[in-house]
């Protein structure tokens, strides 16, 4: 398949916190897509350097910005450089998101905040920067979580709570961004197998039990909704989102 048969051939995309796990495995099937991909990091510079030099190995530019999603100055700084290195932005894929687990009585307030920083604030502010540059007809799609509908267990309400923000963000904004023909979707992953999440982790036996497809999901199967969302076929889907959870919501 030559470069301009590619789906998406010619866009610029930005995947935040990429240096592993579901980030990783999105900017790695956008860009075999056709996409020129930015990608953002925190603390993990070699692993995001080398992705980006896996990106430049499929042909495409690629460039690795170190920002923390917490701090609203460094996304908008992320941004910026995100349309100066790739000449514009017409994907963003807000994947940033930490978790704390733990009982809500005990947990910290310091944990609190570190939740809602990253996984909402974070989003606000990186799609509100990346709103200056997105070009009509353009993707913002961001990373939920099964448990934003249905919380199966003990131990996350908080975590589940950020991910529940970013529905009703996600309808409204659809609604804002509906008359440049820019889609507004989530992917929401269920029990993914990444570093954070091992499949053969601690909470595997607890997890496990709540799956229709029994065993945890793979980062390509998230980053293959992505990429359905942010191509051409998925112009008519709006305000909505993609579970892949195994039937954990089912």
């Amino acid at each position: 398949m030559t470069q301009s048969s590619l789906p998406l051939s010619g866009k610029r995309a930005l995947v935040t916190g990429a240096a592993r796990g579901i980030g990783a495995a999105i900017a790695l099937r956008l860009a075999s897509e056709g996409a020129d991909v930015a990608i953002t990091y925190e603390n993990s510079r070699e692993k995001a350097e080398a992705l980006a030099a896996e990106l430049q190995a499929l042909g495409r530019k690629a460039v690795a910005i170190r920002a923390d999603a917490a701090n609203p100055q460094a996304v908008r700084d992320a941004v910026e450089q995100t349309a100066a290195e790739l000449g514009g932005l017409d994907i963003l894929v807000n994947n940033a998101g930490i978790a704390r687990m733990g009982a809500f009585a005990e947990m910290s307030a310091e944990d609190i905040d570190a939740q809602l920083n990253v996984n909402v604030r974070g989003v606000l502010f990186t799609t509100q920067a990346a709103l200056k540059h997105i070009t009509d007809g353009g993707r913002i799609i961001t990373i939920g979580s099964n448990v934003g509908q249905k919380v199966p267990f003990a131990g996350i309400s908080v975590y589940s709570a950020t991910k529940s923000a970013l529905e009703s963000f996600t309808q409204g904004l659809a609604r804002e961004l509906g008359g440049r023909k820019i889609t507004v979707n989530l992917v929401r992953p269920g029990p993914t197998n990444t570093e954070m999440n091992p499949e053969g982790g601690p909470v595997a036996a607890a997890v496990l039990p709540t799956l229709v497809v029994q065993r945890y999901g793979q980062p390509e199967e998230i980053a293959a909704a992505v990429a359905y969302l942010a191509g051409p076929s998925a112009g008519y889907v709006t305000g909505t989102g993609i579970t892949v959870d195994g039937g954990a919501n089912a």
